[in-house]
C-alpha cells in the first residue's frame, strides 16, 4: 500500500469536486477548494477521523469495500478506481460484468432527477446507488451484504421481503426476475457470482427452481409496478429500464401510472421528504446516490 500516494490522489480528487456535482448545498462559507473531508466521508459512510487519516498517510489499509465507497463518493471514473485499488494493493474489479462501480455520469443523472425515483442497479439485481426519491419510494436497499444484495434473493428467501407489493403481483414480479436472470446467465456464462447466484437459490428455493426449470428468457425493460407505501398507500407506478452500453448496469426510472393519483401520492411523498430533511445535519442535505 502507497500511502503518501493515495493520500495525495484522495486530497487532489477532493479539493476538484464540486459540492453540486454529488447534490450537496455550496452553503454560505467555504474555506476549501472542492468538498470537506466530512462530506466525503458521509458520502462514503464512513467517519471523518477514519478518511482524515487516509489522507493524512497514516490511515490502515482499506478493504475493497470501502475503496468501493470512496470511489463512488469521489464520483471516479473506472480508470481513477482500478487506480485506487491498485495504491492500496488490491486487484481492481473486472468491468466486464459484476462491476459494483457506478460511473460519475450516471451518478451525474441519478442526482438530477429530482423528483422521479431512480436507482442504478447491477445485471444481478443488485441496487448499487439510489437517489433520495427512489429512497422514500422503497427505503434503502444499499446496506445488504453476500447473497442478500441481490433483490431475487430477498424474495426468493424471505417472507418479508416483498412487502410493499401486493401478494397477487408477487408470482409475477419474480417470474420476471428469473427470466431476466436466464438472460444474464446466457450473456456472462461461467462468472463466478452468476453461478453462485443460481446455484444457491436453485438449492434452498423450490419456488426458483420451479420457475428456473421452465427456461422463461426475457430481458427486463419497462414494468408496471404497483407499490404500498407505509405514508401514502397503494401507489401505480411505470418503471422504466435504461442499460448501460455493456449492459452490466441499469438506470431504472419510476414514474406514475396515467390515469391514476400516483402523481399525487409522489407530491405528498416530495413534501414529507423535504420535511425530514430539515431535521438533518447541514451537510447532510440533499443528498443523492450515497453509497
Amino acid at each position: 500500500m502507497d500511502r503518501d500516494e493515495l493520500a495525495d490522489f484522495l486530497r487532489r480528487r477532493r479539493e476538484q469536486l464540486q459540492p453540486a456535482e454529488v447534490g450537496l448545498l455550496p452553503g454560505l462559507r467555504r474555506r476549501t477548494p472542492g468538498l470537506r473531508r466530512d462530506e466525503v466521508a458521509l458520502l462514503a459512510g464512513m467517519s471523518t477521523d477514519y478518511y482524515t487519516r487516509l489522507e493524512q498517510a497514516r490511515g490502515p489499509r482499506p478493504s475493497v469495500q470501502v475503496l468501493g465507497a470512496l470511489a463512488r463518493a469521489l464520483r471516479f471514473t473506472d480508470d481513477e478506481r482500478d487506480y485506487l485499488f491498485h495504491l492500496c494493493g488490491h486487484t481492481a474489479p473486472h468491468r466486464d460484468g459484476g462491476d459494483r462501480h457506478v460511473g460519475p455520469g450516471l451518478l451525474y443523472l441519478l442526482s438530477k432527477l429530482e423528483d422521479t425515483p431512480a436507482a442504478v442497479c447491477s445485471d444481478l439485481g443488485e441496487v448499487l446507488a439510489q437517489n433520495r426519491m427512489h429512497v422514500l419510494l422503497v427505503g434503502d436497499q444499499t446496506g445488504f451484504t453476500g447473497l442478500s444484495r441481490y433483490v431475487l434473493w430477498r424474495w426468493c428467501t424471505d417472507p418479508d421481503a416483498g412487502r410493499r407489493f401486493p401478494e397477487e403481483d408477487r408470482d409475477r414480479l419474480i417470474r420476471k426476475h428469473v427470466a431476466d436472470l436466464r438472460a444474464t446467465a446466457a450473456r456472462r456464462a461461467g462468472d463466478a457470482d452468476v453461478v453462485e447466484l443460481i446455484t444457491r437459490l436453485r438449492s434452498v428455493s423450490p419456488e426458483f427452481e420451479r420457475m428456473w426449470t421452465e427456461h422463461e428468457v426475457a430481458v427486463r425493460l419497462s414494468d408496471s409496478k404497483r407499490i404500498i407505501h407505509p405514508r401514502v398507500g397503494l401507489m401505480d407506478m411505470v418503471c422504466e429500464t435504461l442499460v448501460t452500453p455493456n449492459v452490466a448496469q441499469k438506470l431504472l426510472v419510476y414514474y406514475p401510472r396515467p390515469g391514476t393519483d400516483a402523481q399525487e401520492k409522489l407530491d405528498l411523498l416530495r413534501v414529507i421528504g423535504v420535511q425530514s430533511m430539515a431535521a438533518e445535519s447541514d451537510i447532510g442535505t440533499t443528498i443523492f446516490g450515497a453509497p
